[in-house]
């Protein structure tokens, strides 16, 4: 980690491995500008087990353009991710990173391939959140979103 990540109170790393041919990797980094409070429900999340995050690690996508076909199979419902695909958590120092396998799921590899035929004419924005189970964790907040637009994946680097 770089001495200029290291001065940030938390970093929250979100890698989405998309199988295809070849696999891509969609990696978004989300910073904190104070310390999280240990006490509060993403203190919980960051610091709790792989079973408490699994059941509170949310996604919601929307298609803000796109095909009627796209936008019918990906939704806007929300997704427990770690109920619907596996994830994997890495929590060290200031950061835990959230790798997401969205291959683990044959109705999310389905999904995300029929995206990916069209990812280049589409928008699509994801919101991050944990979920609230408790009347005392409300309101939900949203940690960190994303909009991809009309991505090109011809244009991913190789690693």
């Amino acid at each position: 980690m770089s001495e200029a990540a290291k001065k940030i109170p938390f970093i929250l790393v979100i890698n989405l491995q998309v199988p295809a041919k070849p696999n891509y990797n969609l990696v978004m980094y989300y910073a904190a500008e104070r310390p999280v409070n240990k006490d509060s429900l993403l203190g919980r999340f960051i610091d709790g087990t792989d079973a408490f995050r699994d059941a509170r690690f949310k996604l919601i996508p929307s298609i803000v353009e796109g095909y009627w076909m796209v936008k019918r199979a990906v939704g806007t419902k929300a997704c427990l991710l770690g109920k619907a695909v596996t994830c994997n958590y890495l929590r060290q120092d200031n950061f835990l990173e959230i790798d997401v396998d969205i291959g683990s799921s044959s109705v999310a590899r389905s999904i995300i391939g029929l995206v990916l035929g069209y990812v280049t004419s589409i928008v699509v924005d994801l919101a991050i959140l944990i979920e609230a189970k408790e009347e005392k964790e409300l309101p939900e907040y949203i940690l960190g979103t994303v909009r991809l637009n009309r991505v090109n994946p011809d244009s991913a680097v190789s690693i």
